[in-house]
């Protein structure tokens, strides 16, 4: 069993994307049980990804919104002022991540999408991390299946609801 205390966090960027009408883009992840399901099942989360060595966060967050969702289509308008760190579950510390990570600590920010919903290709870049999208209203992500990020994204619903509105 690995030790959790004796792992580091990754540096990770999160994408909290804003369409016109104020929503937020989510993602059903292929590697969760519930994958390529009815909408209603499988675990959803907010584009999020590594931080590549030299990277700023702000680099990171749309280098990752391109490769996890197909589109760089989108403008920064917030950072959150801190970062979020989140621990992994026991039956996940030494899997995922690669093994070498005991969570992660994120950079998350509030960006508007600029785009059209054609815009959005899950199968830009294989494999492919999410295999269905959808917007949905902030105040409810944090009771969708986001599993053990809940926390965050709790803080992220309180936190960016003054973006959460249609677009100006």
């Amino acid at each position: 069993m690995t030790d959790a205390a004796s792992l580091p966090y990754r540096r990770n960027v999160g994408a909290m994307l804003f369409n016109d009408r104020g929503q937020v883009l989510i993602g059903r992840r292929t590697d969760m049980p519930g994958a390529g399901g009815p909408p209603s099942e499988g675990t959803w989360q907010c584009p999020q990804g590594g931080i590549d060595d030299g990277e700023a966060p702000e680099q990171a967050v749309l280098r990752e919104l391109h490769e996890e969702i197909g589109t760089d289509r989108a403008r920064i308008v917030a950072a959150h002022p801190r970062w979020l760190t989140y621990d992994l579950p026991p039956a996940l510390l030494g899997k995922a991540l690669g093994g070498r990570y005991r969570g992660q600590t994120q950079q998350w920010f509030a960006l508007r999408f600029t785009g059209t919903d054609a815009d959005i290709r899950l199968d830009a870049h294989l494999p492919a991390e999410f295999d269905a999208w959808q917007w949905v209203d902030l105040a409810t992500l944090p009771d969708r299946n986001v599993g053990f990020k809940r926390p965050i994204y709790q803080t992220l619903a309180q936190d960016f609801a003054p973006y959460a509105h249609p677009a100006d």
